[in-house]
């Protein structure tokens, strides 16, 4: 418990360093809405870039865990789109963004660091094969989804075309496509092109949990408390129970199906933010499920260790 408590105490911190600046005025909207560009637009992609072009994409990479861990990805997607459309009666467009929630596990800052601490650091080779398809796959799946409800009615293939325009459009995916074509060119980045990315990378997380706190203090969970239970419920229960169940029935083995279940334990990530926030739809209750989730993982992360035992 004590090691969960440090891991995500920080990423409180840092999120309420960044609601007190907008509570007390010193960062004007404006300016929250520019860390949130930089964040989104800029730093985030390079952080996406320089971890997928220097993965090991061959290394201990086992085709069940990734259809355990994204069979509950999937189900979790689903399960949000729907209960958000015809449980609450949201717009497909929120709907959408609120499955988004749903669907993209922390597997960065909470899924490596509950993983490492509880098993070492040799137990991370499933980690490391789930984070490689993480972002490609969520957002594959969430644009392609959003797409064909803005376009809904429309032809086929001008809803394929606004579907691909949108991906390779979106800095976060053209971040993810880069660094993929480098890592499978074997290309090698000039050093000093690597320090400056490196430099960009550290202010990543930071400026987009800040940049989330000033979010919060503006989509404070007013009436939203249930939609926000239902994405909680969703991410830390179902998600790595179906997870667990996809991995029993392959046979996954010990320590792959501890990554995978453990990383689908996980909270959503700022990126169910983001993504929301990219689309104008849902933030309120993206931007507090982030929140709620992240500190209810300190109790559910706990309950499945214990199962797994």
């Amino acid at each position: 418990m004590e090691a969960l408590v440090e891991v995500i105490l920080p990423i409180f911190l840092v999120i309420g360093f960044g609601y007190l600046a907008a509570l007390k005025g010193w960062m004007t909207p404006e300016g929250v809405d520019g860390l949130m560009k930089f964040a989104q637009g800029f730093a985030i992609p390079v952080l996406l870039f320089r971890a997928i072009s220097t993965l090991d994409l061959s290394h201990d990479l086992d085709p069940r865990i990734l259809l355990s861990f994204y069979g509950g990805a999937t189900a979790g997607f689903a399960a949000g789109l729907f209960g958000a459309r015809y449980l609450f009666g949201r717009a497909w467009e929120d709907s959408v963004a609120i499955g988004f929630c749903g669907l993209f596990s922390n597997t960065l800052m909470l899924g490596l660091s509950i993983t490492e601490r509880a098993y070492g650091p040799d137990a991370l080779a499933g980690n490391y094969t789930i984070i490689a398809i993480h972002s490609p796959f969520g957002y594959a799946l969430g644009i392609t989804a959003m797409e064909l409800v803005r376009n809904r009615g429309g032809h086929p293939l001008e809803t394929a075309r606004r579907v691909l325009r949108a991906m390779f459009r979106n800095p976060l995916v053209i971040g993810i496509t880069a660094g993929f074509a480098t890592n499978l060119a074997h290309l090698t980045v000039p050093g000093v092109i690597v320090d400056a990315i490196d430099l960009l990378t550290k202010a990543a997380i930071p400026a987009a949990l800040f940049g989330l706190g000033g979010v919060l203090y503006r989509y404070r969970p007013e009436g939203d408390m249930r939609i926000i239970a239902m994405v909680c419920a969703i991410s830390l229960v179902l998600h790595p129970a179906v997870t667990w169940g996809i991995g029993r029935s392959m046979g996954l083995p010990p320590a792959a199906f501890r990554s995978a279940v453990v990383t689908a334990a996980m909270a959503p990530g700022i990126n169910a933010y983001l993504f929301a926030n990219m689309y104008g739809v849902a933030k309120r209750v993206a931007a507090s499920s982030v929140l709620f989730a992240t500190a209810a993982t300190i109790l559910t992360a706990w309950a499945w260790l214990a199962l797994l035992g």
